[in-house]
This record gives C-alpha cells, sequence and structure tokens, in this order.
C-alpha cells in the first residue's frame, strides 16, 4: 500500500472521532476503530468514519469459540472492514472459521503478543520463554491456520517476515523518535518496522493527542 499508516482512533467522542479522521485523511492509508470506539458507536460509528474514504481496520480482537468468532465475522460484515482483528491463542479451528466467515475483501489477521507485554508479563499468565519465541509459535500457527497475517510488535516483525514470506503484518504501538513510551513495552520507530517487513503501521496517540494532529501525521508519513 501507498501509505501505511493506520490512524488509531482512540477516541471515545464520534464527533470528535469523524473531525479527527478529517483532519488527518492527506497523510493516513486508513483508520483502525478498536473495542472502545465500537462498543460505543457500534455499526454507525464505523459507517460515520467510513464515510471518510478510508479502508476501516476492526482491532476487535475476537476470542471465543470458533462458531461463536465465526458469527461475530458474519455479523460485521456489512461493514466491510479492510482489516479485522481475532486472538492466534484462539487456536486453529477458531482461525479457520474466522477467515472462512470473513468477507472475501477483509483480512483476518491474530493477534499473537499485545505491545504492553513484556517476558515478565508472559510469566505471570502462565507462558514459558521470551516474548518473540511466542510470537514465532502463533505466526507459525496463525500461517498454517490460513489466515492472511499477524499483529506483532515491531521487535518481532523481522523475524517473522523472514520466515512467512507472504504474510501481512501488523504493527501498532508505534513511536516516533523523541516520543513518550506510555504502555508499550515493545516498541520501534515507524520507519525500523516498515524497514523490517510491517504492511501496517498503527499509530495512536502520538498523532491523535498531538496539538497538531495533521502536522504530526505528515511528519511521520515523511520518515516513512
Amino acid at each position: 500500500m501507498s501509505n501505511p499508516i493506520y490512524l488509531a482512533m482512540d477516541v471515545p467522542e464520534l464527533d470528535r472521532a469523524v473531525a479527527l479522521a478529517n483532519a488527518v485523511k492527506g497523510h493516513i492509508g486508513g483508520i483502525k476503530l478498536g473495542l472502545e470506539f465500537f462498543c460505543a458507536h457500534g455499526h454507525h460509528g464505523v459507517h460515520e468514519l467510513a464515510h471518510i474514504g478510508l479502508p476501516i481496520f476492526l482491532d476487535l480482537k475476537l476470542h471465543d469459540i470458533p462458531n461463536t468468532v465465526a458469527s461475530a465475522m458474519q455479523a460485521i460484515h456489512v461493514l466491510e472492514p479492510a482489516i479485522v482483528t481475532v486472538h492466534a491463542s484462539g487456536g486453529r479451528a477458531m482461525l479457520e472459521d474466522a477467515k472462512a466467515a470473513a468477507g472475501a475483501n477483509t483480512k483476518v489477521v491474530a493477534v499473537t503478543v499485545l505491545t504492553s507485554l513484556d517476558d515478565n508479563d508472559l510469566g505471570q499468565i502462565g507462558y514459558q520463554g521470551q516474548a518473540h519465541d511466542q510470537v514465532m509459535r502463533l505466526a507459525e500457527l496463525a500461517e498454517r491456520a490460513g489466515v492472511d497475517g499477524i499483529v506483532c510488535s515491531g521487535q518481532e516483525v523481522k523475524a517473522v517476515h523472514q520466515q512467512w514470506k507472504r504474510g501481512f503484518f501488523v504493527v501498532p504501538g508505534l513511536r516516533p523518535a523523541g516520543s513518550e513510551m506510555g504502555d508499550q513495552k515493545r516498541a520501534v520507530t515507524p520507519r525500523q518496522a516498515r524497514d523490517d517487513g510491517a504492511s501496517v503501521l498503527v499509530i495512536g496517540r502520538p498523532i491523535s493527542r498531538a496539538d497538531d494532529p495533521a502536522a504530526a501525521a505528515r511528519a511521520i508519513e515523511g520518515t516513512l
């Protein structure tokens, strides 16, 4: 894609979200709508953002039994999202059913390890080894299940890209040089992630909370 930047719309108010998207639309390639936005505004909110004319990424991180996830995918089919996320840890059957139920033009990508987690966090919830190892295991599972790609941090995308040559890789938690890390623990710069094989760069607060979001988006775009 010409511009891989998807703006993470971490703005709960619909009017503000529409205004923000309109302000930066010339410097981004798509809009990512997560759980906070979807729970607040549902299908109506998605339609309002879709009117701006950019691809919509529904970051819903679906994770349930295979039949439930497939039914959820069918329920959002009418929204025609470009990308939808599911959790890789839901297992192969769930991933297969999610992909089978998705629209023909929707990429299904599997979330591996959240960028807010590090090795210590993974140990606390029962995973052995490092975050990198878990990402690689789940990426292999996702590829076998036939989904389009995965979500991983910029610290793993190079290795995953080497393993899965035709995969579609979404990298969130990106921080331009000099930005505050916030709750991100495995962040890299947008340029590094792009150079290492990222297909989509998800960027939120460095744009949405900037004094001039359009200028911030333009500056990040200029580094790619």
